[in-house]
């Protein structure tokens, strides 16, 4: 008999996340009970959630409190297709020994293709020439780049994304070296790594790829006074949270050294506050948190879900479970 399901996310999400194909092979799977909810539907009229032992959830999921829970009697597993579920857990549901899996190796991957794209363009240091034609009306003259032969990227922590990011950059003939106090000399060389202080990274890299998951222990890790240790025509990237960096030391450097370049998908507050000089910096470029998965590339974050609940339903090993402990460190 198949497990009865619910999609419990927010409309946008359902359609982003579980297409055609991804809720085709749900149906084979589950017997999906109901239309799909939304924590506002739910939270009007919970009784949907009352047979239901299986979620496929995503962006938009409610917090699953024990008032939620306490209308999910026979909810088993939530399938989350999306990244990380902070905002979703709870304790109580930690010890209802519900399973929560996620699908941020999924949406890991187009933030290690950006990565890369951008790691390439700035060793080229395209966005230096982009801005300053821009802003001087002409063809700005060549210059010295650090280029694809023999430069170095610096890699900030080692994580999933950080080590999707060093496997890619493999393919290049670039030294890569990273900073990540939990991971082995061993580990980091069979990803072609080398392991360094994070004032080395700094100091030594062309480019700098920080990658560090924001926690209370991480907030401004990445300091004013890093910035100041890079070399000349650096870059700096931020595809992880604007929260690891202690902004005004940044943009103090920044503005100190206009040499160097800052590329930021995230920043703290996001968007910047207007005024904030991010804005209006010559060397700073700011993107609209568009690493992650976006349109199409959502429909693998689905597609993931769907391939564990598959796992679940059969008794394997999940590939992509979220323990209590590790959402404590999971971005």
């Amino acid at each position: 008999m198949r497990p009865k399901a619910l999609f419990v996310l927010n409309a946008s999400s359902y359609d982003l996340i579980y297409g055609p194909d991804e809720r085709a092979a749900i149906a084979e799977l589950c017997e999906v009970i109901a239309p799909p909810q939304t924590k506002e539907s739910l939270a009007a009229d919970p009784s949907p959630l009352r047979k239901v032992e299986v979620i496929f959830s995503g962006w938009g999921a409610p917090r699953m409190d024990e008032a939620f829970l306490a209308a999910a009697p026979v909810l088993r597993v939530v399938f989350y297709g999306a990244g990380s579920v902070k905002a979703m857990v709870s304790e109580a549901l930690w010890q209802r020994g519900i399973v929560v899996t996620s699908s941020w190796g999924a949406n890991g991957i187009p933030v290690a293709e950006f990565t890369v794209a951008e790691i390439v363009f700035s060793l080229k240091l395209g966005w230096y020439y982009v801005l300053t034609g821009k802003r001087e009306g002409r063809l700005p003259a060549k210059r010295p780049v650090p280029g694809m032969y023999g430069s170095t990227v610096g890699l900030v922590s080692l994580g999933m994304i950080g080590r999707m990011v060093a496997e890619r950059l493999r393919s290049y003939e670039v030294k890569v070296i990273a900073y990540d106090p939990y991971v082995k000399a061993e580990t980091a060389a069979a990803l072609g790594v080398e392991l360094v202080s994070l004032d080395e990274v700094f100091a030594q890299a062309d480019v700098v790829s920080l990658h560090t998951p924001w926690l209370k222990e991480t907030e401004k890790m990445i300091q004013g006074r890093h910035f100041a240790l890079m070399k000349p025509d650096a870059t700096f990237l931020n595809t992880a949270r604007g929260a690891v960096v202690d902004e005004e030391g940044m943009i103090e450097v920044l503005q100190n050294r206009p040499d160097l370049m800052a590329v930021l998908d995230v920043t703290y507050p996001e968007p910047p506050k207007p005024g904030s000089p991010l804005y209006t910096l010559p060397n700073v470029v700011l993107t609209p948190h568009i690493a992650g998965s976006l349109n199409q590339e959502c429909r693998r974050m689905g597609r993931y879900a769907v391939e564990e609940c598959r796992r679940y339903l059969r008794g394997e090993k999940l590939h992509w479970q979220v323990t209590e402990a590790m959402a404590a460190t999971l971005a």
